[in-house]
């Protein structure tokens, strides 16, 4: 009786262990299941409501690069193409203004990622046309345009509907503002310091 205890409890602690929760998209049920917006419109795929979406125009990709970031984000996700749905995917154009803030298609980029607690050891790479550079999930990463000219780059993210975060932004152009003494604790400014960047964004 002891023994039949003991091996429960060791499986009741292995079905614990094993469990845990994804933050990934599932994986997909069916080859693909594109998103409608509007049920009129669709068909039905093994009772889901899909619509035939797959390819986009890319109309003015280009997008605004005189901006302080001297960059411009044009995300290609599930609400453009609504193919990507379940596919746990998407796509990003970066444009770059020269000097602003991955295969490369035109252009020469800085690019770099910094691990995580305790190393922060930082990796880089300059980039040219043609070339690929992954950048670790999860991680605070970079690319710089170190060249003359404009740069262009595509990136694959592991989402179909990624989001941008831009650490700065984030951090000194919260609404509502962050309490200046939080981020002159994390960042070791002074809170005047913090003020002026707060007034910044």
């Amino acid at each position: 009786m002891q023994r039949i205890r003991s091996i429960l409890i060791a499986f009741g602690l292995f079905a614990f262990a094993c469990s845990s929760a994804s933050a990934y998209d599932p994986s997909p049920l069916q080859d693909f299941c594109v998103a409608v917006k509007d049920f009129k419109n669709g068909g039905t795929l093994k009772t889901f409501v899909c619509k035939w979406q797959f390819c986009k125009d890319p109309k003015h990709a280009a997008g605004n690069t005189s901006n302080p970031d001297g960059s411009n984000v044009t995300m290609i996700n599930v609400d453009q193409i609504l193919g990507l749905n379940t596919l746990s995917i998407s796509l990003v154009r970066i444009g770059y203004a020269p000097y602003g803030i991955l295969l490369v298609v035109e252009g020469t980029l800085y690019v770099g990622f910094v691990m995580a607690n305790p190393t922060h050891c930082l990796f880089t790479k300059i980039l040219n046309p043609g070339d690929v550079f992954v950048f670790p999930f999860g991680l605070i990463h970079f690319q710089f345009n170190i060249g003359k000219t404009a740069a262009v780059a595509f990136a694959g993210l592991s989402s179909q509907n990624a989001g941008v975060i831009t650490i700065a932004n984030a951090a000194f152009g919260s609404n509502p503002p962050i309490n200046p003494d939080v981020l002159a604790k994390a960042f070791q400014l002074n809170k005047n310091v913090v003020k002026y960047l707060q007034s910044r964004y």
